[in-house]
């Protein structure tokens, strides 16, 4: 005999017809290989408000309650609190279950975790304002000419190697600058294609000089992890030449409008818009700033990756691991 689990709809069909015929619940039990108590229960939580019992309604009931509770309840408040931990590091729901799941800690839906903070948000709850926000879509400009950038000599990203192109290897990188409500100042931004690594430096004025000395310092400290960069064509990448001839690396420039050549950075400077808006003034931002930022967006658990992070991709370091003790 069957030990309690919840009735399928064809076992509440025969119950129903066998009940209709008055056939005593002990025997139904009997010959449906339940005990008694299990089909007692059924009766009493899914019949209908008038008393009687049909299997369409009952199976709807069931089903109901069911879903009701796998919305979240089971989780415990500790394990709820680990969730919200990673929220607030900024991780999308989605980077937080794959995560978790991977390490093996939790397995928890990302759908489970939206609804959570939406419920917490209809109660006050501020938890929300962590989620990502999606920026305005940027307004494409198109000329019969294109004048922007114009420098002859330069390679075209049609050249770039195969293993650029595919991510088949480290240390092709992608280089574009962000700008602040003041036209001068800017962040230079740096992604590894493979790994989604990145780097980040504080530009004071956005001119050919001070981007390149910055990229500079940032490739003589990583020298070995460069062998390739894609700029677009802004004017400040214009001294592309000094570094090929000092670090023994090839530069490329994507064609003119077309952003998504150079996706991987594209993405990132999305991701940091969430820290520094549009329109917003960069003059407090510092390399100190830029270095925690871009150290939260490196460790943070991407789905891409099998949720790992970008570090883990480029170094091998842990994950998220330090954030769950």
């Amino acid at each position: 005999m069957k030990g309690y689990s919840q009735l399928s709809l064809e076992e509440r069909y025969t119950l129903a017809v066998l009940k209709a015929r008055g056939v005593p619940i002990r025997q139904i039990a009997q010959q449906m290989g339940r005990h008694t108590s299990t089909l007692y229960r059924e009766l009493s939580r899914n019949r209908r408000p008038t008393g009687s019992y049909a299997a369409s309604v009952a199976q709807g009931y069931s089903m109901a309650r069911l879903h009701r509770e796998r919305r979240g309840t089971h989780f415990t408040q500790e394990q709820w609190n680990l969730v919200f931990r990673l929220i607030n590091q900024q991780m999308s729901p989605e980077q937080v279950s794959g995560a978790l799941a991977s390490l093996g800690v939790l397995t928890i839906s990302f759908k489970t975790i939206y609804r959570r903070i939406h419920r917490m948000r209809s109660k006050g709850n501020l938890l929300y304002r962590q989620l990502r926000i999606s920026s305005k879509l940027r307004k494409k400009c198109y000329r019969t000419e294109d004048y922007r950038g114009r420098l002859k000599g330069k390679r075209p990203i049609s050249e770039r190697p195969a293993e650029a192109n595919n991510r088949s290897e480290l240390g092709h990188w992608e280089a574009d600058t962000v700008m602040g409500s003041n036209p001068r100042e800017c962040i230079l931004t740096l992604v590894e294609r493979k790994s989604g690594f990145a780097q980040m430096a504080k530009i004071r004025r956005r001119s050919a000089k001070e981007v390149t000395a910055a990229l500079a310092r940032i490739i003589g400290a990583n020298r070995s992890l460069f062998k390739t960069i894609t700029f677009d064509n802004g004017t400040e990448f214009h001294s592309y030449k000094k570094l090929e001839q000092r670090f023994g690396i090839t530069c490329y420039f994507a064609a003119p409008h077309h952003p998504w050549e150079r996706g991987s950075n594209e993405n990132f400077n999305g991701l940091l818009r969430q820290y520094f808006p549009k329109g917003s003034t960069l003059a407090t931002v510092g390399d100190a700033k830029l270095a925690f930022f871009s150290h939260r967006l490196n460790t943070r658990p991407r789905k891409r990756y099998g949720f790992k992070s970008p570090q883990e991709v480029l170094y091998g370091c842990a994950s998220i691991s330090h954030l769950l003790g």
